[in-house]
């Protein structure tokens, strides 16, 4: 199961979904209206990530995902959990200083950008939709999703663009 999580299942799955909905606006609107459902469309449900509420980032608004009693963590979407993830480091210091502990991820945001903390529980998992990249129109969703790492998807990091000539 550990390693179907860590290497089938992973962050590709929560990856493509993002990737979905940045090419499909009608399936945007409805992860973002009722993630539960939309995110049935792809198949992921079940423990862990029945109830996922999908949160997104703008140019005005950046969202970071934590669980502060434990490690609640969207398993079916995001793989196993990272080791600062569940580190009490981060769980109390994302909510007391979300800009600080963007900062040690290398991410720095604008000081009129809002932050919006996200904490996780036994009922409610948190997915970030993050904002899609600069010059990825012309990508395939296949492409795309190559793109998007967990730590985008939990918050911590922005998606960055392909590298100039890179074969996507």
């Amino acid at each position: 199961m550990v390693d179907a999580y860590e290497h089938k299942v992973g962050p590709r799955s929560g990856a493509r979904v993002i990737a979905h909905a940045w090419t499909d606006p009608a399936y945007k609107q409805r992860l973002l209206a009722n993630g539960p459902a939309a995110l049935a469309e792809f198949g992921y449900g079940g423990t862990h990530g029945e109830d996922t509420l999908v949160v997104e980032n703008t140019p005005r608004v950046h969202n970071l995902v934590v669980c502060t009693l434990c490690s609640c963590y969207p398993w079916p979407l995001l793989g196993l959990p990272p080791v600062w993830y569940k580190s009490a480091p981060y769980r109390s210091r994302a909510v007391i200083d979300p800009r600080g502990v963007l900062r040690e991820f290398g991410l720095v945001l604008a000081d009129d950008v809002e932050v919006r903390v996200w904490d996780s529980t036994a009922e409610l998992r948190y997915l970030v939709l993050p904002e899609r990249p600069a010059g990825t129109e012309q990508l395939s969703e296949e492409a795309l999703a190559a793109l998007i790492t967990r730590d985008a998807m939990i918050g911590v990091a922005k998606v960055a663009s392909p590298q100039k000539g890179a074969r996507l």
